[in-house]
């Protein structure tokens, strides 16, 4: 396809993007770039995008599946993910969204975690979506991953925000009008809009983000996250623009990329993934090294993304509290998801891809800037919040199966036929729950008490084990060598080309420490609450 044809393409929904990608399943042995073909475009739509594109494949190929395919054991997987079962919280929806906040008499059964800021869930969102994205695999069919291609690349490269770069995708970027020679300008910023009070991702005249991962307009969270990538990667650029100001423009913007990603790949590893799986595991899998991911080449393995890894989904509450003065001078609290909200222009509840002024992120909630205004993350555990038993489809990656969250992850327990976790947990030599830890699965049949789905297993394994605070043994080791093997494998990640490296920028302080977290990432971005005035 030639540039002038490729220019001509017209942008897709991310529902027409993820209905039209999901039907391809062609096997590749090398990463490629897959580009949106004019067929899967629509009239009205504006652009297309680039997507690295890898394989799946196994951590633990050795250990059998869990359980044989059967219509009784999808039974089974459906009734242990239903709305009102086993996993459900039941939160008091009825009580609104700010009293299932404010009193604790109605978390009583979905405890929140003192050890995480309401915001961890979200940047753990946020790093699925940058090195995972399956397109091709159906729920309950089994799939052999290295055939399932991966549409991310397998690195914490933030391709999810750069896209293929200017070149390839430029509506992404701010245009430079033309040189004194008369050619084009080298773009280096992102466009970015303001959805009223602060700023927007940018949007097409249907609504539609024009963002590298349509998913990251999910909900408000994650698009407001998107947004501080966005702003951050400016702020760089004119930092490495009056730093050295005889820098090529295409020079400056490798400089502000290198500065953005090497600047969260140092959060991911020294503040969340600690959150993730405790401080002792990171030092042990940094110092030991990692027993069990030891690829030659970074892949993403099935028991990571469809299982461990969705740990997430146990710490997201059922409302949150948006921001502190945008709603007419009031707070702005909602649902995460609330289906009632369905079609409405401004939703009360907080899904994304709408634009109105009260519809941004008020970061003090999400992460400790020493106000007083943080708020609390939900427990690793067993107790889904209840609004996720519905999602709306807008929040579905592939079209198809239930909206019922839990029964879409256990379903990935079928596609990728995994092991059990107390398989794992025997191969990797930690101990294992008993049965009577998972008695509540007894009525299930399938033997699903001593031959237990992983993702749940690594959820009650966290509760029992490490009282929701973090993951377990089985789950954090997955999780840990994972990411950090993904750093380790990266020959470009500051822990594989500059190992003795640490941050350049200032903190929110203003001094350089060599110490970076979140609240110095949205404060370099001008998204924080002095910046905003707030």
């Amino acid at each position: 396809m030639d540039r002038t044809r490729e220019n001509q393409q017209g942008r897709i929904s991310r529902r027409q993007l993820l209905q039209g990608l999901g039907t391809a399943a062609a096997f590749v042995s090398t990463p490629h770039i897959l580009r949106v073909s004019q067929a899967h475009a629509q009239a009205g739509h504006g652009q297309t995008f680039a997507h690295g594109r890898d394989r799946f494949g196994r951590l633990f190929p050795q250990l059998a599946p869990f359980a044989a395919p059967s219509p009784p054991l999808e039974a089974a997987l459906l009734e242990l993910g239903k709305s009102g079962g086993i996993l459900d919280a039941n939160d008091p929806l009825e009580q609104g969204p700010i009293l299932l906040i404010t009193d604790p008499a109605f978390s009583a059964n979905n405890p929140n975690n003192p050890a995480h800021t309401a915001g961890t869930t979200f940047v753990g969102q946020f790093i699925d979506h940058d090195i995972t994205f399956d397109l091709t695999s159906r729920l309950g069919q089994p799939t052999r991953p290295e055939r399932s291609p991966n549409e991310r690349t397998p690195a914490l490269d933030l391709d999810s925000v750069y896209g293929g770069e200017p070149d390839d995708d430029p509506e992404l970027y701010q245009q430079e009008g033309p040189s004194a020679s008369g050619r084009r300008r080298h773009a280096t910023k992102f466009k970015i809009e303001s959805g009223g009070l602060f700023e927007d991702l940018p949007r097409n005249s249907t609504g539609s983000a024009i963002i590298a991962d349509p998913r990251n307009d999910e909900h408000l969270m994650i698009a407001g996250l998107q947004a501080a990538f966005l702003l951050f990667h400016n702020r760089a650029v004119d930092h490495v623009a009056s730093s050295h100001p005889r820098t090529p423009p295409g020079q400056v913007f490798k400089r502000a990329r290198q500065l953005t990603t090497w600047h969260y790949q140092w959060m991911v590893l020294h503040e969340f993934l600690p959150l993730f799986i405790g401080q002792a595991l990171v030092d042990d899998i940094l110092t030991n090294g990692r027993q069990f991911y030891t690829p030659q080449q970074a892949i993403i393995p099935v028991e990571f993304q469809g299982a461990a890894y969705r740990f997430g989904h146990s710490m997201v509450r059922p409302s949150y509290r948006a921001n502190l003065a945008g709603d007419n001078g009031q707070p702005f609290f909602g649902l995460i998801f609330d289906p009632t909200q369905q079609g409405i222009a401004d939703p009360a509840d907080l899904r994304g891809g709408f634009r109105a002024p009260r519809r941004f992120v008020g970061w003090q909630t999400f992460f400790d800037f020493g106000d007083g205004n943080m708020r609390p993350n939900k427990r690793v555990d067993t107790r889904i919040s209840t609004p996720l038993f519905q999602l709306p489809l807008s929040a579905i990656a592939t079209p198809g199966g239930p909206i019922s969250l839990p029964q879409r992850n256990l379903l990935r327990h079928v596609t990728w036929q995994l092991p059990s976790g107390q398989r794992i947990a025997q191969h990797i030599g930690v101990p294992a729950l008993s049965a009577a830890d998972l008695q509540e699965l007894q009525g299930l049949g399938q033997h699903l008490n001593t031959s237990t789905p992983l993702w749940y297993y690594i959820l009650k394994e966290a509760e029992v084990m490490a009282d929701g605070l973090h993951l377990g043994p089985v789950g954090g080791r997955i999780v840990g060598e994972v990411l950090i093997g993904l750093l380790q494998l990266d020959r470009r990640s500051f822990l594989s080309a500059s190992p003795a490296w640490h941050p350049t920028l200032p903190t929110r302080n203003g001094q350089v420490t060599g110490d970076f977290r979140m609240v110095d990432f949205l404060t370099f971005a001008g998204v924080d609450p002095v910046s905003r005035g707030q």
